[in-house]
Protein backbone atom coordinates (compact mmCIF):
# COMPACT_ATOMS: atom_id res chain seq x y z
CA UNK A 1 0.00 0.00 0.00
CA UNK A 2 1.26 3.53 -0.82
CA UNK A 3 2.86 5.25 2.17
CA UNK A 4 2.60 2.32 4.57
CA UNK A 5 5.95 3.31 6.09
CA UNK A 6 4.76 6.93 6.65
CA UNK A 7 2.78 6.61 9.90
CA UNK A 8 -0.74 7.99 9.84
CA UNK A 9 -0.51 9.21 6.25
CA UNK A 10 -2.97 6.91 4.54
CA UNK A 11 -5.90 7.47 6.88
CA UNK A 12 -5.45 11.25 6.90
CA UNK A 13 -4.93 11.42 3.15
CA UNK A 14 -8.06 9.46 2.41
CA UNK A 15 -10.18 11.60 4.73
CA UNK A 16 -8.76 14.83 3.36
CA UNK A 17 -9.36 13.67 -0.24
CA UNK A 18 -12.95 12.60 0.43
CA UNK A 19 -12.38 8.82 -0.04
CA UNK A 20 -12.65 6.01 2.53
CA UNK A 21 -10.37 3.06 3.23
CA UNK A 22 -11.75 0.10 5.13
CA UNK A 23 -9.76 -1.14 8.11
CA UNK A 24 -8.99 -4.86 8.25
CA UNK A 25 -10.49 -7.01 11.00
CA UNK A 26 -7.15 -7.18 12.77
CA UNK A 27 -6.54 -3.42 12.63
CA UNK A 28 -8.17 -1.68 15.62
CA UNK A 29 -9.43 1.82 14.96
CA UNK A 30 -7.99 4.68 16.98
CA UNK A 31 -10.99 6.94 17.66
CA UNK A 32 -10.29 10.55 16.71
CA UNK A 33 -6.60 10.03 15.91
CA UNK A 34 -6.79 11.04 12.27
CA UNK A 35 -9.26 13.83 13.08
CA UNK A 36 -6.86 15.25 15.65
CA UNK A 37 -4.00 15.17 13.15
CA UNK A 38 -6.12 16.90 10.52
CA UNK A 39 -7.19 19.56 13.00
CA UNK A 40 -3.60 20.21 14.03
CA UNK A 41 -2.46 20.56 10.45
CA UNK A 42 -5.34 22.85 9.50
CA UNK A 43 -4.71 25.07 12.53
CA UNK A 44 -1.11 25.80 11.57
CA UNK A 45 -0.16 29.32 10.54
CA UNK A 46 2.30 27.96 7.97
CA UNK A 47 1.40 26.06 4.85
CA UNK A 48 2.35 22.38 5.08
CA UNK A 49 2.43 19.48 2.69
CA UNK A 50 3.96 16.02 3.07
CA UNK A 51 5.25 13.42 0.63
CA UNK A 52 5.79 9.72 1.00
CA UNK A 53 8.99 7.96 -0.05
CA UNK A 54 7.83 7.92 -3.69
CA UNK A 55 7.18 11.66 -3.76
CA UNK A 56 3.37 11.45 -3.63
CA UNK A 57 1.51 14.19 -1.77
CA UNK A 58 -0.08 12.78 1.38
CA UNK A 59 -0.94 15.92 3.40
CA UNK A 60 -2.14 19.37 2.38
CA UNK A 61 -3.41 21.84 5.00
CA UNK A 62 -5.70 24.85 4.71
CA UNK A 63 -2.90 27.44 4.73
CA UNK A 64 -1.39 25.73 1.66
CA UNK A 65 -4.85 25.90 0.07
CA UNK A 66 -5.09 29.61 0.92
CA UNK A 67 -1.72 30.44 -0.64
CA UNK A 68 -1.97 28.35 -3.83
CA UNK A 69 -5.71 27.84 -4.23
CA UNK A 70 -5.47 24.04 -4.62
CA UNK A 71 -7.72 22.14 -2.24
CA UNK A 72 -6.64 19.07 -0.29
CA UNK A 73 -8.83 16.89 -2.52
CA UNK A 74 -7.01 18.23 -5.58
CA UNK A 75 -3.52 17.99 -4.11
CA UNK A 76 -3.40 14.72 -2.14
CA UNK A 77 -2.42 11.76 -4.34
CA UNK A 78 -0.49 13.77 -6.95
CA UNK A 79 3.12 12.86 -7.67
CA UNK A 80 5.18 15.87 -6.76
CA UNK A 81 4.36 19.35 -7.98
CA UNK A 82 4.90 18.66 -11.65
CA UNK A 83 2.11 19.69 -13.99
CA UNK A 84 0.03 21.60 -11.45
CA UNK A 85 1.96 23.53 -8.74
CA UNK A 86 5.15 24.32 -10.69
CA UNK A 87 5.97 25.06 -14.28
CA UNK A 88 7.02 22.11 -16.37
CA UNK A 89 10.43 23.64 -16.96
CA UNK A 90 11.06 23.86 -13.21
CA UNK A 91 9.40 20.61 -12.13
CA UNK A 92 12.46 18.36 -12.29
CA UNK A 93 14.71 20.75 -10.37
CA UNK A 94 12.06 21.46 -7.72
CA UNK A 95 11.34 17.74 -7.24
CA UNK A 96 15.02 16.89 -6.89
CA UNK A 97 15.66 19.63 -4.34
CA UNK A 98 12.61 18.63 -2.32
CA UNK A 99 13.35 14.91 -2.26
CA UNK A 100 17.00 15.51 -1.34
CA UNK A 101 15.77 16.47 2.15
CA UNK A 102 14.97 12.79 2.84
CA UNK A 103 18.66 11.90 2.77
CA UNK A 104 20.10 15.09 4.29
CA UNK A 105 20.57 15.79 8.00
CA UNK A 106 18.40 18.47 9.61
CA UNK A 107 16.28 20.90 7.65
CA UNK A 108 16.85 22.32 4.21
CA UNK A 109 15.67 25.79 3.16
CA UNK A 110 14.83 26.59 -0.45
CA UNK A 111 12.94 29.22 -2.40
CA UNK A 112 10.63 28.15 -5.23
CA UNK A 113 8.21 29.86 -7.55
CA UNK A 114 4.97 27.85 -7.25
CA UNK A 115 1.93 28.13 -9.49
CA UNK A 116 -1.48 28.97 -8.07
CA UNK A 117 -4.69 27.37 -9.23
CA UNK A 118 -5.56 30.61 -10.99
CA UNK A 119 -2.33 30.51 -13.01
CA UNK A 120 -0.37 33.07 -11.04
CA UNK A 121 3.04 32.55 -9.52
CA UNK A 122 3.99 32.87 -5.85
CA UNK A 123 7.55 32.93 -4.55
CA UNK A 124 7.67 30.80 -1.40
CA UNK A 125 10.36 29.86 1.10
CA UNK A 126 10.30 26.20 2.11
CA UNK A 127 11.74 24.24 5.00
CA UNK A 128 11.94 20.52 4.31
CA UNK A 129 13.00 17.63 6.55
CA UNK A 130 12.84 13.86 6.40
CA UNK A 131 10.25 11.77 8.25
CA UNK A 132 11.77 8.57 9.65
CA UNK A 133 10.02 5.22 9.86
CA UNK A 134 10.12 2.79 12.80
CA UNK A 135 13.48 1.43 11.64
CA UNK A 136 14.98 4.88 11.22
CA UNK A 137 14.83 4.79 7.44
CA UNK A 138 13.31 7.72 5.48
CA UNK A 139 9.60 7.16 5.03
CA UNK A 140 8.87 10.49 3.41
CA UNK A 141 9.30 14.19 4.09
CA UNK A 142 7.34 17.22 5.14
CA UNK A 143 7.58 20.64 3.56
CA UNK A 144 6.45 23.79 5.37
CA UNK A 145 6.30 26.90 3.23
CA UNK A 146 5.14 30.51 3.35
CA UNK A 147 5.17 33.46 1.02
CA UNK A 148 8.60 35.05 0.88
CA UNK A 149 7.35 38.55 1.68
CA UNK A 150 5.59 37.24 4.82
CA UNK A 151 8.76 35.45 5.89
CA UNK A 152 10.82 38.55 5.23
CA UNK A 153 8.36 40.61 7.30
CA UNK A 154 8.76 38.15 10.17
CA UNK A 155 12.54 38.21 9.90
CA UNK A 156 12.53 42.00 9.79
CA UNK A 157 10.37 42.13 12.92
CA UNK A 158 12.74 39.78 14.73
CA UNK A 159 15.78 41.70 13.51
CA UNK A 160 14.19 44.99 14.57
CA UNK A 161 13.48 43.62 18.05
CA UNK A 162 17.04 42.38 18.43
CA UNK A 163 18.48 45.68 17.19
CA UNK A 164 16.31 47.71 19.57
CA UNK A 165 17.43 45.65 22.52
CA UNK A 166 21.10 45.71 21.59
CA UNK A 167 22.23 48.69 19.54
CA UNK A 168 19.48 51.31 19.80
CA UNK A 169 20.53 54.87 20.63
CA UNK A 170 17.51 55.29 22.90
CA UNK A 171 16.08 53.38 25.83
CA UNK A 172 13.68 50.50 25.22
CA UNK A 173 11.90 48.81 28.11
CA UNK A 174 9.16 46.19 27.91
CA UNK A 175 6.95 46.52 30.97
CA UNK A 176 4.61 43.67 31.89
CA UNK A 177 0.99 44.03 33.02
CA UNK A 178 2.19 44.38 36.63
CA UNK A 179 4.26 47.46 35.64
CA UNK A 180 7.58 45.69 36.15
CA UNK A 181 10.38 45.69 33.52
CA UNK A 182 10.48 42.42 31.58
CA UNK A 183 13.17 43.35 29.02
CA UNK A 184 15.63 46.26 29.21
CA UNK A 185 18.12 47.29 26.55
CA UNK A 186 21.65 48.55 27.20
CA UNK A 187 20.77 52.27 26.83
CA UNK A 188 17.90 52.01 29.32
CA UNK A 189 20.04 50.10 31.82
CA UNK A 190 22.71 52.82 31.67
CA UNK A 191 20.08 55.53 32.10
CA UNK A 192 18.61 53.77 35.13
CA UNK A 193 22.06 53.16 36.59
CA UNK A 194 21.56 49.41 37.00
CA UNK A 195 22.49 46.25 35.16
CA UNK A 196 20.19 44.82 32.52
CA UNK A 197 19.51 41.68 34.53
CA UNK A 198 19.13 43.41 37.89
CA UNK A 199 16.39 45.73 36.53
CA UNK A 200 14.08 42.87 35.54
CA UNK A 201 11.02 42.26 37.71
CA UNK A 202 11.72 45.14 40.10
CA UNK A 203 9.10 47.83 40.87
CA UNK A 204 9.78 51.15 39.20
CA UNK A 205 9.87 52.78 42.63
CA UNK A 206 13.07 50.85 43.36
CA UNK A 207 14.70 52.06 40.15
CA UNK A 208 13.74 55.75 40.37
CA UNK A 209 14.14 58.07 43.34
CA UNK A 210 11.49 60.46 41.99
CA UNK A 211 8.99 60.31 39.15
CA UNK A 212 8.00 56.64 39.53
CA UNK A 213 4.38 57.55 40.34
CA UNK A 214 4.00 59.67 37.20
CA UNK A 215 5.58 56.95 35.07
CA UNK A 216 3.36 54.23 36.52
CA UNK A 217 0.29 56.42 35.92
CA UNK A 218 1.30 56.80 32.26
CA UNK A 219 1.85 53.04 31.87
CA UNK A 220 -1.52 52.28 33.48
CA UNK A 221 -3.23 54.70 31.10
CA UNK A 222 -1.60 53.04 28.10
CA UNK A 223 -2.69 49.58 29.27
CA UNK A 224 -6.27 50.79 29.67
CA UNK A 225 -6.69 53.32 26.85
CA UNK A 226 -3.87 52.70 24.38
CA UNK A 227 -0.86 54.70 23.26
CA UNK A 228 -0.95 58.51 23.63
CA UNK A 229 -0.96 60.52 20.38
CA UNK A 230 2.42 62.17 21.01
CA UNK A 231 5.58 61.64 23.09
CA UNK A 232 5.69 63.08 26.59
CA UNK A 233 8.58 64.57 28.52
CA UNK A 234 8.95 63.37 32.10
CA UNK A 235 11.36 64.59 34.77
CA UNK A 236 12.66 61.86 37.05
CA UNK A 237 15.42 61.45 39.61
CA UNK A 238 17.81 58.52 39.20
CA UNK A 239 19.87 57.16 42.08
CA UNK A 240 23.63 57.44 41.54
CA UNK A 241 26.71 56.84 43.65
CA UNK A 242 26.85 60.62 44.28
CA UNK A 243 23.19 60.85 45.30
CA UNK A 244 20.32 61.68 42.96
CA UNK A 245 20.48 63.05 39.42
CA UNK A 246 17.49 64.73 37.76
CA UNK A 247 16.91 63.62 34.20
CA UNK A 248 14.37 64.55 31.53
CA UNK A 249 13.24 61.64 29.36
CA UNK A 250 11.24 62.15 26.20
CA UNK A 251 9.03 59.05 26.27
CA UNK A 252 6.77 57.24 23.86
CA UNK A 253 4.50 54.33 24.79
CA UNK A 254 2.99 51.42 22.86
CA UNK A 255 0.41 48.98 24.16
CA UNK A 256 1.42 45.37 23.45
CA UNK A 257 -1.38 42.91 22.74
CA UNK A 258 -1.20 39.24 21.80
CA UNK A 259 -1.82 38.62 18.07
CA UNK A 260 -2.93 35.05 18.85
CA UNK A 261 -5.93 35.91 21.03
CA UNK A 262 -9.45 36.32 19.67
CA UNK A 263 -9.74 39.58 21.61
CA UNK A 264 -6.83 41.96 22.33
CA UNK A 265 -5.16 40.84 25.54
CA UNK A 266 -2.65 43.37 26.93
CA UNK A 267 0.76 41.82 27.38
CA UNK A 268 2.31 45.00 28.69
CA UNK A 269 3.70 48.28 27.41
CA UNK A 270 6.64 49.09 25.19
CA UNK A 271 8.34 52.17 26.64
CA UNK A 272 10.84 54.02 24.46
CA UNK A 273 12.67 57.06 25.80
CA UNK A 274 15.52 59.41 24.99
CA UNK A 275 17.48 61.48 27.50
CA UNK A 276 16.98 65.15 26.59
CA UNK A 277 18.16 66.59 29.90
CA UNK A 278 20.95 68.77 28.50
CA UNK A 279 18.74 70.25 25.80
CA UNK A 280 15.90 71.00 28.22
CA UNK A 281 18.22 72.44 30.84
CA UNK A 282 19.76 74.66 28.18
CA UNK A 283 16.31 75.87 27.13
CA UNK A 284 15.29 76.48 30.74
CA UNK A 285 18.48 78.39 31.48
CA UNK A 286 18.07 80.50 28.35
CA UNK A 287 14.43 81.21 29.21
CA UNK A 288 15.34 82.08 32.80
CA UNK A 289 18.14 84.36 31.64
CA UNK A 290 15.78 86.20 29.28
CA UNK A 291 13.23 86.65 32.06
CA UNK A 292 15.77 87.96 34.55
CA UNK A 293 17.30 90.29 31.98
CA UNK A 294 13.85 91.68 31.25
CA UNK A 295 13.21 92.11 34.98
CA UNK A 296 16.44 94.04 35.41
CA UNK A 297 15.54 96.24 32.44
CA UNK A 298 12.04 96.93 33.77
CA UNK A 299 13.39 97.59 37.25
CA UNK A 300 15.91 100.10 35.90
CA UNK A 301 13.19 101.98 34.03
CA UNK A 302 10.88 102.02 37.06
CA UNK A 303 13.67 103.06 39.44
CA UNK A 304 14.62 105.95 37.16
CA UNK A 305 11.20 107.51 37.86
CA UNK A 306 11.66 107.48 41.66
CA UNK A 307 12.52 110.78 43.31
CA UNK A 308 13.93 109.07 46.41
CA UNK A 309 17.01 106.90 45.63
CA UNK A 310 16.22 104.61 48.60
CA UNK A 311 12.77 104.00 47.15
CA UNK A 312 14.50 103.14 43.86
CA UNK A 313 16.49 100.50 45.76
CA UNK A 314 13.27 98.85 46.93
CA UNK A 315 11.97 98.91 43.35
CA UNK A 316 14.97 96.85 42.28
CA UNK A 317 14.30 94.50 45.19
CA UNK A 318 10.63 94.01 44.31
CA UNK A 319 11.33 93.28 40.65
CA UNK A 320 14.06 90.79 41.62
CA UNK A 321 11.71 88.77 43.83
CA UNK A 322 9.50 87.63 40.93
CA UNK A 323 10.24 83.97 40.37
CA UNK A 324 13.45 84.22 42.38
CA UNK A 325 12.70 84.35 46.11
CA UNK A 326 9.87 84.59 48.64
CA UNK A 327 11.32 87.26 50.96
CA UNK A 328 14.09 89.83 50.84
CA UNK A 329 15.82 92.12 53.34
CA UNK A 330 18.15 95.08 52.93
CA UNK A 331 20.52 95.78 55.84
CA UNK A 332 22.88 98.75 55.78
CA UNK A 333 26.11 99.25 57.68
CA UNK A 334 25.35 101.67 60.51
CA UNK A 335 26.81 105.10 59.82
CA UNK A 336 28.00 104.05 56.41
CA UNK A 337 31.25 102.77 57.93
CA UNK A 338 33.75 101.23 55.56
CA UNK A 339 34.20 97.52 56.46
CA UNK A 340 37.51 95.93 55.68
CA UNK A 341 37.44 92.36 54.40
CA UNK A 342 38.28 89.94 57.20
CA UNK A 343 37.46 92.49 59.91
CA UNK A 344 36.19 91.50 63.34
CA UNK A 345 32.51 90.73 63.58
CA UNK A 346 31.97 93.09 66.52
CA UNK A 347 33.10 95.96 64.32
CA UNK A 348 30.06 95.48 62.08
CA UNK A 349 26.63 96.76 63.05
CA UNK A 350 23.80 96.38 60.56
CA UNK A 351 20.62 98.44 60.44
CA UNK A 352 17.44 97.24 58.75
CA UNK A 353 16.65 99.53 55.78
CA UNK A 354 13.87 97.65 53.95
CA UNK A 355 12.02 94.34 54.02
CA UNK A 356 9.26 92.61 52.13
CA UNK A 357 5.96 92.20 54.01
CA UNK A 358 5.88 89.10 56.20
CA UNK A 359 2.17 88.45 55.53
CA UNK A 360 0.32 89.22 52.32
CA UNK A 361 2.49 90.02 49.26
CA UNK A 362 3.13 93.65 48.49
CA UNK A 363 5.85 96.23 47.87
CA UNK A 364 8.85 96.35 50.16
CA UNK A 365 8.57 98.50 53.26
CA UNK A 366 11.18 101.12 54.20
CA UNK A 367 12.23 100.82 57.82
CA UNK A 368 15.52 102.73 57.77
CA UNK A 369 14.06 105.85 59.36
CA UNK A 370 13.68 104.01 62.67
CA UNK A 371 17.38 103.22 62.79
CA UNK A 372 16.78 99.91 64.59
CA UNK A 373 19.76 97.54 64.51
CA UNK A 374 19.43 94.02 63.13
CA UNK A 375 20.06 91.64 66.07
CA UNK A 376 22.35 89.25 64.26
CA UNK A 377 24.53 86.94 66.31
CA UNK A 378 28.15 86.28 65.52
CA UNK A 379 28.55 84.03 62.49
CA UNK A 380 25.29 85.15 60.92
CA UNK A 381 25.36 84.77 57.10
CA UNK A 382 24.69 88.50 56.63
CA UNK A 383 27.65 89.42 58.84
CA UNK A 384 29.86 86.92 57.02
CA UNK A 385 28.80 88.45 53.71
CA UNK A 386 29.79 91.95 54.87
CA UNK A 387 33.10 90.79 56.30
CA UNK A 388 34.07 88.81 53.21
CA UNK A 389 32.61 91.30 50.72
CA UNK A 390 31.22 88.27 48.88
CA UNK A 391 28.06 86.24 48.56
CA UNK A 392 27.11 83.65 51.20
CA UNK A 393 24.56 80.81 50.92
CA UNK A 394 22.86 79.09 53.87
CA UNK A 395 20.34 76.22 54.15
CA UNK A 396 18.35 74.64 56.93
CA UNK A 397 19.14 71.23 55.46
CA UNK A 398 16.96 68.13 55.61
CA UNK A 399 15.37 68.72 58.99
CA UNK A 400 11.75 68.57 60.22
CA UNK A 401 9.55 71.59 59.56
CA UNK A 402 9.59 72.69 63.21
CA UNK A 403 13.38 72.55 63.36
CA UNK A 404 13.60 74.50 60.10
CA UNK A 405 11.35 77.19 61.59
CA UNK A 406 13.61 77.45 64.64
CA UNK A 407 16.61 77.71 62.32
CA UNK A 408 15.03 80.67 60.48
CA UNK A 409 13.84 82.50 63.61
CA UNK A 410 17.27 82.18 65.23
CA UNK A 411 18.64 84.15 62.30
CA UNK A 412 15.91 86.82 62.51
CA UNK A 413 14.29 85.66 59.28
CA UNK A 414 10.63 84.78 58.53
CA UNK A 415 9.71 81.35 59.93
CA UNK A 416 9.07 79.74 56.56
CA UNK A 417 12.58 80.44 55.20
CA UNK A 418 14.79 77.41 54.56
CA UNK A 419 17.21 78.72 51.90
CA UNK A 420 19.12 82.01 52.10
CA UNK A 421 21.44 83.95 49.82
CA UNK A 422 23.26 87.07 51.03
CA UNK A 423 24.87 89.44 48.51
CA UNK A 424 27.08 92.33 49.55
CA UNK A 425 26.17 95.94 48.67
CA UNK A 426 29.29 97.78 47.47
CA UNK A 427 29.69 101.10 45.73
CA UNK A 428 32.73 103.31 45.12
CA UNK A 429 34.97 100.84 46.94
CA UNK A 430 32.86 100.85 50.12
CA UNK A 431 30.64 98.19 51.68
CA UNK A 432 27.22 99.73 52.27
CA UNK A 433 25.38 96.67 53.57
CA UNK A 434 23.89 93.37 52.48
CA UNK A 435 20.76 92.18 50.68
CA UNK A 436 19.33 88.80 51.75
CA UNK A 437 17.06 86.69 49.56
CA UNK A 438 15.04 83.93 51.25
CA UNK A 439 13.19 80.93 49.84
CA UNK A 440 10.62 78.66 51.46
CA UNK A 441 10.44 74.88 51.49
CA UNK A 442 8.56 74.80 48.18
CA UNK A 443 11.58 76.11 46.28
CA UNK A 444 14.99 74.64 45.50
CA UNK A 445 18.17 75.86 47.11
CA UNK A 446 20.11 78.75 45.59
CA UNK A 447 22.60 77.71 42.89
CA UNK A 448 25.63 79.47 41.44
CA UNK A 449 23.56 80.93 38.62
CA UNK A 450 21.29 82.47 41.29
CA UNK A 451 24.31 84.03 42.97
CA UNK A 452 25.25 85.85 39.76
CA UNK A 453 21.73 87.28 39.47
CA UNK A 454 21.61 88.28 43.14
CA UNK A 455 24.97 90.06 42.81
CA UNK A 456 23.68 91.92 39.74
CA UNK A 457 20.62 93.08 41.70
CA UNK A 458 22.81 93.95 44.68
CA UNK A 459 24.95 96.18 42.45
CA UNK A 460 21.92 98.22 41.39
CA UNK A 461 20.63 98.47 44.96
CA UNK A 462 24.07 99.60 46.18
CA UNK A 463 24.23 102.35 43.55
CA UNK A 464 20.77 103.58 44.58
CA UNK A 465 21.71 103.54 48.31
CA UNK A 466 24.97 105.32 47.59
CA UNK A 467 23.08 108.01 45.73
CA UNK A 468 20.60 108.26 48.61
CA UNK A 469 23.50 108.63 51.05
CA UNK A 470 24.91 111.47 49.04
CA UNK A 471 21.54 113.19 48.77
CA UNK A 472 20.01 112.55 52.22
CA UNK A 473 22.74 111.25 54.49
CA UNK A 474 24.20 107.94 55.61
CA UNK A 475 22.10 104.74 55.50
CA UNK A 476 20.39 104.21 58.80
CA UNK A 477 20.54 107.91 59.71
CA UNK A 478 17.78 110.48 59.72
CA UNK A 479 17.66 112.71 56.61
CA UNK A 480 19.47 115.96 57.12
Amino acid sequence: MRGRGFQGVQVSASRRSGTTDELGPDEPEEPGGSDLLAALLDGMDAALCAFDADGVVTHWNREAERILGWTAAEAVGRHGFAGWAVRSADAEEVQARLMSAMHAPGRQVHEFALVTKGGGRVLVRTQSAAVRGPEGKPAGLYCAFSEVHAQIDLERSIALSEALFEDAAWGVVLVDADLRPAVVNAYAARSLGVGRASALGRPLGELLAQGAEELEAALTHVLAEGAPPAPAEMWVAVRTTQGEARRCWRSGFLRLASPLAEEPVPLGVGWLFLDVTEARQGQQEASLLRFRTNQLHRAARAAAECEDPVEAATVHLDFALAGFADHALIDGVAGGAHVETGGASDAVRLVRLAATPAGAPGPSLLTGAAGLPARYEEGHPALQCVQRAGSVRADAGSVPAERAREWALERQWPGDAVHALCAVLRSRGRTLGVVTFLRGAGRSRFERSDMAYAEDVALRIAVALDLGEAVRGRPGEQPR
